[in-house]
């Protein structure tokens, strides 16, 4: 239902991450080459990245492709961990700044790609907690609730009582990249200097690789490590 984007590496501007790539976030707002689910994604958009350890967004409910202010400051912005989506609402789910990701605790930010009943959400997570009343911000809530380090157990319970779910978590906190797959696609490409996470390719280099689906991805100072989500501890 959406596409998303994270890096972890050296500081690189946000327009070669987003909107240089041939196939990039802008293009993937109005023509993703991968995407199961929907034709485009023209709901909303954002940006986040960390600015030392403080996490900054540039958020909008427009599509991207048509962000002419963002596409004259992004050049500007570097970051060495950025996560970024393209929208695309879930039926029923409103269309505004605030339901778009990245979602944020003030330490992570936080994408989800898919979809999720709201009602096996605790409702601690509506309201206050939560930046907006569609399923991926409650989802969001929900998961900066439990901790990031239970994110893996989290999906495995939610894909569980739901299983029409798609869980696709895409989360940084300058130091680490961490993502799920369940029920999307997600791509890694490994840079020499740094790594992205994707839903989909933003170019056509050999060396991106397809993450298998139901797995954990964590990047870090240690490198990339894969784990599948097959029982309640998957994630660790």
């Amino acid at each position: 239902m959406c596409r998303h984007l994270g890096w972890l590496g050296a500081e690189v501007t946000l327009s070669s991450l987003v909107l240089e790539p041939p196939q990039g976030l802008r293009v993937q707002s109005y023509a993703p080459r991968r995407q199961k689910h929907g034709l485009m994604n023209a709901d909303g958009w954002g940006v986040g990245f960390f600015d030392g350890a403080i996490p900054r967004r540039w958020r909008s409910s427009a599509p991207l492709w048509g962000e002419t202010s963002f596409e004259s400051v992004a050049p500007a912005l570097r970051s060495h961990c950025v996560v970024a989506a393209v929208r695309s609402a879930t039926v029923g789910m409103p269309i505004e700044v605030s339901a778009a990701a990245p979602f944020t605790d003030g330490h992570w930010l936080l994408s989800h790609n898919g979809l999720v009943d709201r009602a096996l959400l605790p409702a601690s997570a509506i309201g206050a907690r939560a930046e907006s009343v569609c399923d991926s911000a409650i989802l969001a809530a929900t998961i900066f609730d439990r901790g990031m380090d239970a994110l893996g157990d989290t999906i495995i319970e939610l894909g569980a009582a739901d299983p029409l779910a798609r869980l696709n978590i895409l989360a940084a906190n300058g130091s680490r990249l961490v993502a799920t797959t369940w029920g999307d696609t997600l791509c890694i490409l490994r840079r020499e200097d740094g790594v992205v996470l994707a839903s989909e390719p933003y170019d056509d280099d050999p060396d991106w690789e397809d993450v298998p689906d139901r797995h954990y991805v964590e990047v870090s100072a240690d490198g990339v490590k894969l784990t599948a989500l097959d029982h309640p501890k998957g994630a660790r």
